[in-house]
């Protein structure tokens, strides 16, 4: 039942991720209080692995029970984008050789997170709690924010969308399905033309950046 999970460690913050369900991450101040936070958001992510259809072994357990069960890994420095609230170093794990049905897991988990965040958006109300997440940003501000760095990290292997091209309709799904077939091709853990981000890499970024914002907004509109 255990899950591997690595740190990354930026001058004053800590994100602790696993390692094999992409978008589960969380980022505190230090190691052990980053790891809790990790725990503590497991009942959360339950949600994103049940939509995908995927087994999640911690469903259900308090967070205790959850930490328990956590391996740490590897260890990588990050820097002051970690601190500032988002994980920005590759471990070396994410540059391993995966088989295919990994490859697949990890692309049905972020497109798992993509439905899940567009449900959430699409249940909110328009304006929403001001608070230190995000501050004073509304739904439609985030959800634009999501899409736009979502196209930014398509970049990353390979898939190239104008704003244009984009922003029509359509351009959004068609730029996701693009994004899975990469995914779900991964196989030894290389980046895409031989620079850019590792496939394994790319999706617990882009699954971390969508359900981070999808569990704001559930925050906010309460």
């Amino acid at each position: 039942m255990s899950a591997a999970i690595y740190l990354e460690h930026g001058p004053r913050r800590t994100f602790a991720c696993a390692v094999d369900w992409p978008g589960w991450c969380r980022v505190a101040r230090g190691d052990d209080t980053a790891v809790t936070a990790l725990a503590a958001y497991a009942e959360r992510y339950a949600v994103v692995a049940d939509e995908a259809g995927v087994a999640f072994p911690f469903a259900g357990m308090d967070a205790d029970a959850v930490a328990a069960q956590l391996t740490v890994v590897e260890h990588v420095e990050g820097s002051g984008a970690t601190d500032f609230g988002a994980p920005d170093a590759i471990p070396a794990l994410d540059r391993e050789p995966v088989d295919a049905a990994t490859a697949q897991r990890h692309a049905d988990l972020v497109a798992a997170g993509w439905r899940v965040f567009d449900a959430v958006a699409g249940g909110a109300p328009a304006t929403l709690r001001k608070g230190p997440r995000g501050g004073g940003r509304d739904r439609d501000e985030i959800v634009a924010h999501v899409a736009e760095a979502e196209r930014s990290y398509a970049r990353t292997v390979g898939v190239r969308y104008t704003p244009t091209q984009f922003g029509q309709s359509g351009g959004q799904a068609a730029m996701r399905a693009e994004l899975i077939e990469v995914l779900r091709s991964a196989r030894d853990g290389s980046p895409v033309g031989g620079k850019g981000w590792p496939p394994r890499y790319a999706a617990r970024r882009i699954a971390w950046h969508v359900l981070d914002h999808a569990w704001e907004i559930e925050d906010k509109s309460v």
